[in-house]
């Protein structure tokens, strides 16, 4: 089968289109012929070995897929040859059929974009799980969302609306912020936000929503009412920021991380099958917004597997407004 795969840590740019054997059947797994594969910034730092979980050299990148089912082992009651599903997975994305735990994986449903549900892999869930699993957001309540055109921050504009909760987004450009708006979210550019945010919430926000980090982080503390809620999820702009613990005390706030890999198997210790009801759930939900029309999982391009250079150039250069997929 043909798959890109990773056979030192280096550079994504680096990394070779081959053919390899296709992976065996294991007990509990199912095997997905990858019909779309999500390209994001985490998979740089997972190929070069600067992420927090580190594959077996060699391997195949690749974290959100859609598919079709193939073949499932013979314990396997979750799903059957011919579904079509999507799914977080451990790796092995970026490659024509992935053997994958089957608790990974969800049931698409018809009717609904392959192409668009890689966004429900990861970017969905990722903001799901931040505003209501961390964060308890509220409908009423502001909240603030950074990089709020891109994969996760798109998906927690929308999130957000879908809560009753007024949202304002963080977006670079004209045409990022017409894209927020008409998700039911105000938008600015950042340029001044905080004098920005105080203004149109009458004083604060009850929820920042934070996938950038860097210099961001600090004024964003600032835009914060007392209980209000900082959730970090990754530092797209580069820097983690480091916060001095008083200004928590003083505002009486809180700063909370959410990493969603922790319930599909990729923390410390793989609990996937413990949070299993807890992802249903959560998938559950998101499907049935997006049949409703409250969320509008949204594709930026979609290369060809050959193409996974350009493709990682497009989220790079802060280009993509939604996802950028891979077709395989």
């Amino acid at each position: 089968m043909r798959a890109i795969i990773c056979e030192k840590w280096c550079d994504y740019d680096d990394l070779t289109l081959t053919d390899m054997p296709r992976p065996a059947l294991q007990p509990g797994h199912v095997r997905v012929a990858v019909r779309y594969a999500g390209v994001s910034f985490a998979t740089t730092l997972v190929v070069a070995g600067r992420y927090q979980r580190k594959p077996p050299l060699p391997f195949v990148p690749g974290t959100e897929i859609t598919g079709e089912v193939i073949e499932v082992a013979d314990d396997v009651t979750r799903c059957k040859a011919g579904d079509i599903v999507f799914g977080a997975i451990d790796w092995g994305g970026y490659a024509q059929e992935a053997v994958v735990p089957a608790v990974n994986l969800h049931l698409l449903g018809a009717g609904l974009d392959m192409a668009a549900a890689i966004g429900l892999a990861i970017s969905y869930p990722t903001s799901y799980g931040g505003l209501v699993w961390r964060a308890n957001i509220q409908p009423g309540e502001f909240l603030l969302v950074h990089g709020a055109a891109g994969g996760v921050g798109l998906a927690a504009v929308e999130i957000g609306v879908a809560l009753g909760a007024k949202v304002i987004g963080v977006a670079s450009s004209a045409e990022k912020r017409a894209v927020v708006e008409a998700r039911g979210a105000s938008a600015i550019d950042g340029a001044d936000f905080k004098t920005q945010v105080m203004g149109m919430s009458g004083g604060g926000v009850d929820v920042v929503y934070d996938p950038v980090g860097g210099g961001v982080a600090r004024p964003s503390i600032s835009c914060l009412k007392p209980d209000g809620r900082l959730v970090t999820i990754g530092y797209a702009g580069g820097d983690i920021p480091e916060i001095g613990f008083n200004i928590l005390l003083v505002k009486n706030i809180s700063v909370m991380g959410f990493n969603y890999g922790e319930y599909v198997g990729w923390g410390l210790e793989d609990l996937r099958d413990t949070y299993a009801p807890r992802v249903n759930a959560a998938q559950a939900q998101l499907l049935t917004w997006w049949r409703e029309g409250k969320i509008q999982p949204t594709v930026h391009s979609c290369l060809p597997l050959k193409q996974f250079r350009e493709a990682m150039a497009e989220v790079q250069k802060r280009r993509a407004i939604g996802r950028v997929v891979l077709e395989i």
